[in-house]
């Protein structure tokens, strides 16, 4: 039987699952079937139960009892549900609420070969360190100001450039009147508008 915190290069499967259609689409990481209490383990970590909404609306008192059943026995509890029905708001909202008071993360997914993805990520980042997730950000001043000012539409890098070779800072930008700034090469009056309302707008809209 594994436990948690045991090492393992692959997915471990329960043998209730044996039949799940999901199994057909976990193709990129090994796994096999074992002794264990929930549905699939996916890191030293990491668990996850399944559950099908069709059969939980059949079987409402079952994922209960396999939730009791696990405890808090890992870190990372997650409940993988497969939307099957045509209606699953108020079964969505009853599964959110038992979620959130086992401490378990809701994921939702729409067909078998979603889910399947899930099982696959989870494995495939259990050693993965946090911030590869995150979005690669560039730091420098150019950068920074060129993700800015292209924000406002038809503004692009060309112009960023032609506006600090011009004004010197974003500061400097800000401060320009729509007629300085549509003198800018490149610019011209409907650019400067746009450019100049945006950077003139206040920061929160207080409701009137």
């Amino acid at each position: 039987m594994l436990k948690p915190g045991a090492k393992s290069n692959c997915i471990i499967v329960s043998a209730r699952q044996r039949g799940n259609p999901i199994l057909k689409f976990v193709r990129n990481v090994p796994w096999e079937f074992g002794e264990i209490i929930p549905d699939y383990v996916l890191g030293q970590s990491t668990c996850a139960l399944f559950l099908s909404l069709r059969y939980h609306n059949l079987n409402p008192k079952y994922i209960h009892e396999r939730l009791q059943l696990l405890g808090k026995t890992y870190a990372v509890q997650v409940l993988l549900v497969q939307v099957d029905v045509k209606d699953p708001h108020q079964s969505l909202k009853e599964l959110a609420k038992l979620c959130i008071l086992a401490d378990c993360t809701l994921i939702l997914a729409w067909s078998p070969e979603e889910a399947g993805r899930y099982l696959e990520t989870y494995k495939a980042y259990e050693q993965k360190p946090a911030d590869l997730l995150k979005e690669k950000v560039d730091q420098d001043f150019l950068s920074i100001v060129t993700d800015c000012l292209t924000s406002v539409k038809s503004v692009n890098k060309t112009d960023t450039l032609s506006l600090l070779s011009t004004f010197g800072s974003l500061a400097n930008i800000a401060q320009a009147s729509k007629e300085d700034l549509s003198l800018c090469p490149g610019i011209g009056p409907q650019k400067a508008k746009r450019l100049f309302d945006t950077l003139h707008e206040p920061f929160l809209k207080i409701p009137k």
